[in-house]
């Protein structure tokens, strides 16, 4: 009787403790790496491997990279997509990072070894760069960001907010739930299109904790409008003559005007025009990490610091080091792929559609993550099959992933988002997506189209 194969298959400890899977031990954990063995080994079993193939196929089977998450180039030409982790960190933002990713003095003084302020860098910058705001904090989100506000302000009391205001923003998220949850009561003024100034007076009392001014960043209303500004709402008092604070949320985290998006708020403007306190985002505009950041009047700004809710909304060094970093740094990603124009972008994608024979279309891309809706920026794209849009987001091999965008029944590759560095990479892709067909057609699609 001949010996059964299985038994030539390779023990699990004796695979574990030989060099290749103590190597990847170190870089993936032990858990990844004995995954890998027993699948293998499972499939030895099975019969669609031989034993003596076991541990080239459980080194196959290693995934890249330790986290399940996938870097991707972004060719969509929407430069903050929410689904693909909004903003990119600049290399000096990723470096402050790595350097953050050890033992860092977030709260302690070098010079003394005492406790110091956290995050005392991360707000030093950003106080330098809005000079109008006394005090800066930085919580974990935008939506902390305003939920920490209201809580301090108005919790058990009342939140004033015009009917237009009342803004979802995103994934279901909508602003009163999110009012509701700190404990204070919205009362809602005005109407979806117009509200007046004594709309807002009319419904201060003694109960009124704030102000709330948002940006409605992810949609317009036009036509018969009227909004109260910002000028007008901080001169409001309650009975007693005490001023209401004014909260405003300006959404994309803007820190000073741009002139692409001057319908945009910035934080300056809206602290010069009379926000008490102004709330943004980290990652979008600005081109940071996720934060939250409140900008404003010193003793609010410490009143909200000193709240118990602080202390779960704080984020940690790595956000900290990635903020300050972005802050005080070069042009971020964002802003370089806002600034962008149709011309600096032509002769990338010329290049690219000439390498793999395809047409170039005249496109806009668009800003993203609920800010400046309308605003297009006017690029170029080369088009694709609709069908290997999905082909670029499931690459065979070590094939980087590619998002494109469909749009008109045509799959359409955008450069805008791409860095330079990562054109061949995109070719790459390309031509495993496109297979056969990167040829377009046997005699070639001559010059790209205008």
């Amino acid at each position: 009787m001949s010996e059964d194969p299985r038994r030539a298959i390779p023990r699990t400890d004796a695979l574990l403790a030989s060099p290749p899977f103590v190597a990847a031990q170190e870089r993936l954990g032990r858990q990844a790496v004995r995954t890998a063995i027993v699948e293998a080994q499972q499939a030895a079993r099975e019969g669609s491997i031989a034993p003596a193939d076991v541990a080239d196929d459980a080194l196959r089977r290693l995934p890249g990279r330790a986290s399940s998450l996938t870097p991707v180039i972004n060719a969509t030409g929407v430069v903050v997509h929410t689904n693909i982790g909004r903003a990119p960190l600049s290399a000096s933002a990723i470096d402050a990072v790595v350097d953050a990713a050890g033992y860092v003095d977030v709260e302690m003084d070098l010079e003394t070894g005492a406790r110091s302020r956290r995050g005392a860098g991360a707000l030093g910058a950003l106080l330098d760069a809005v000079p109008d705001a006394g005090g800066a904090l930085v919580v974990n989100n935008g939506a902390a960001a305003l939920v920490l506000a209201t809580t301090a302000l108005a919790a058990g009391r009342e939140v004033v907010v015009s009917r237009g205001e009342m803004v979802e923003i995103g994934d279901g998220f909508r602003l009163p739930d999110l009012i509701a949850s700190t404990g204070a009561r919205l009362r809602e003024v005005g109407t979806t299109n117009r509200t007046h100034l004594r709309d807002y007076a009319e419904a201060i009392g003694p109960e009124t904790g704030c102000v709330l001014k948002v940006h409605p960043s992810n949609f317009r209303v036009d036509g018969f409008t009227t909004a109260v500004g910002l000028e007008e709402l901080r001169g409001l008092t309650r009975p007693d003559g005490s001023p209401v604070p004014v909260v405003a949320d300006i959404g994309s985290g803007l820190l000073t005007p741009d002139p692409l998006l001057p319908d945009e708020p910035d934080a300056t403007t809206w602290l010069r025009a009379g926000a008490t306190i102004v709330t943004a985002s980290g990652d979008k505009l600005l081109g940071g990490p996720q934060a939250g950041l409140v900008l404003g009047d010193a003793e609010v700004v410490e009143r909200l610091r000193r709240h118990p809710l602080a202390r779960a909304l704080r984020v940690d060094k790595l956000t900290l080091a990635a903020l300050e970093a972005t802050v005080r740094g070069p042009v971020p990603p964002v802003t370089a792929a806002l600034r962008a124009t149709a011309d600096e972008l032509r002769p990338r994608v010329d290049a690219l559609a000439a390498a793999l024979h395809r047409d170039v279309v005249g496109v806009d891309g668009r800003v993203g993550g609920g800010g400046a809706p309308g605003v297009p920026l006017p690029g170029w794209a080369v088009e694709v099959p609709v069908e290997a849009v999905e082909r670029l987001r499931r690459p065979p091999g070590d094939v980087p992933v590619v998002l494109a965008r469909v749009e008109g029944g045509r799959g359409l590759v955008d450069l805008r988002c791409v860095p330079p560095e990562r054109d061949t990479d995109i070719e790459r892709a390309l031509r495993a997506a496109l297979g056969d067909s990167a040829a377009h057609d046997a005699t070639g699609a001559g010059p790209p189209s205008s």
